[in-house]
């Protein structure tokens, strides 16, 4: 039984044709409000349909780095020159790691997916990837793409990185909880965390297998979610409400969960302070679900090219990311990379130091807990978390704003809405909405 069997093929078409420029946006608009997210007229296999950008970037074994990302003088897969633009072939996680059987086919064909309908880039990554050994227990479970060097990209500088298009290769994506993550999680010893007990944890403590070693056995949480026109014709994300046939859907809002540059030097592709998890201010798995089309992040450059790489494709995300993933979908993202220099005012003052976001609509002033990865242990406090994203979101008030210090920390408090990035992480994270009408 194929994909179009299972959810309607046709009904996957007519949601693609009802939506603005389905599956040949133009990049006109860049920049401006994202318009609604685009679906394409077909499964989006390598090198097949719409590839807006001037280069092409699939993500093919040896491209990729499964749980890890690049090192300071990591070897790029793909020069460009400061202002291309670049469509990359994200692959998701979801559906290839060790507890789904690390078969994308079997696993999506429980769910009546086609064979045919399975990206070819996620079959060749599960059953070929080789270039870092795999320990399920101990890597990020993301697929990462690049690094891709940037011309004239300095450390000093900033990469510019516009969002284009996000574009759904697949009409359908998997929410997972994983035991011993997600905001309910069970702790190290066994226990629950503070403000919860043993009784709320999720996964329940009784299906937790981890102690045979066999990821099949952990009773980890997989919700396929396949994607269908939802309410006002929207493309949604569909789940089951009850036993009766009711379900519960949520519009699809397309973004990258992981955009970063290269920011550790090691000479280890498994070295923890490169795993893929934590973020960092070289940016990484930021979970910041307002990046989709037409908003912009700003990430200082650590190294020679900046080494731009991006994983972690999103279909859609709640603040928080709570159960642990968001629902997880490949998507075909096209982005424009551009070097800002110091002086030039191309890019937010905070950026040259740490990451920042802008939308159509709003200045992103981002805090992470603990900002330099796994060095010195990992702290996920959220309370510091909002810390340093009010700091930042002041520094970029008084010295790119103008505004007196202390009047800005006021208008924060009267106006700026505050929000949990995710908690999922290891380093969590905050963000700020600083609305440009004010200004």
């Amino acid at each position: 039984m194929s994909v179009s069997q299972t959810y309607g093929r046709r009904n996957f078409l007519r949601v693609a044709a009802a939506l603005t420029g389905a599956g040949g946006a133009s990049l006109a608009g860049a920049g401006r409000a994202a318009a609604t997210p685009t679906l394409p007229k077909e499964i989006l296999q390598p090198r097949k349909g719409p590839i807006h950008g001037r280069h092409y970037l699939p993500s093919t074994v040896e491209q990729v780095t499964w749980g890890y990302v690049p090192a300071l003088g990591s070897e790029p897969v793909l020069r460009v020159r400061s202002g291309d633009t670049v469509t990359v072939d994200t692959v998701s996680h979801e559906g290839i790691l060790e507890d789904q059987g690390r078969d994308p086919v079997a696993y999506f064909a429980r769910h009546g997916v086609a064979r045919s309908d399975v990206l070819q880039d996620a079959i060749a990554i599960a059953r070929d990837y080789d270039r870092t050994p795999r320990d399920f227990d101990l890597d990020g479970p993301h697929v990462v793409t690049g690094p891709i060097h940037v011309a004239g990209a300095r450390p000093g500088d900033v990469l510019k990185v516009e969002m284009l298009s996000m574009l759904p290769r697949v009409p359908y994506g998997v929410v997972s909880s994983r035991h011993g993550k997600g905001a309910l999680a069970r702790q190290a010893n066994g226990g629950a965390p503070d403000g919860i007990t043993p009784a709320e944890v999720m996964p329940p403590v009784a299906t937790d297998g981890r102690s045979t070693g066999d990821p099949l056995r952990y009773g980890n949480v997989s919700v396929f979610t396949p994607v269908r026109r939802g309410r006002k014709g929207v493309a949604s994300g569909v789940l089951k409400r009850g036993m009766r046939g009711k379900e519960v859907t949520f519009p699809l809002k397309p973004f990258m969960g992981m955009m970063g540059v290269a920011f550790a030097e090691s000479d280890r592709p498994t070295d923890p302070l490169l795993n893929s998890i934590p973020p960092t201010l070289g940016g990484g798995n930021i979970d910041i679900s307002h990046l989709g089309a037409g908003a912009t992040f700003y990430l200082p450059v650590f190294t020679e090219g900046a080494l731009f790489y991006t994983g972690d494709p999103h279909h859609a995300m709640g603040g928080g990311e709570v159960a642990l993933t968001a629902m997880e979908g490949s998507l075909r993202a096209t982005f424009r990379l551009t070097v800002c220099k110091k002086g030039s005012g191309d890019a937010p003052s905070v950026a040259f130091r740490y990451p920042f976001g802008e939308t159509a609509h709003a200045w992103l002033p981002i805090g992470l807990s603990d900002p330099d990865g796994s060095r010195n242990g990992q702290v996920n406090d959220l309370d510091v978390a909002m810390r340093r994203a009010v700091v930042n979101a002041l520094d970029f008030l008084e010295h790119d704003q103008g505004m007196d210090r202390a009047v800005a920390y006021a208008y924060l408090s009267a106006a700026t809405d505050f929000e949990i990035s995710q908690v999922v992480d290891r380093t969590t994270g905050v963000h700020g909405l600083i609305r440009k009408e004010h200004f």
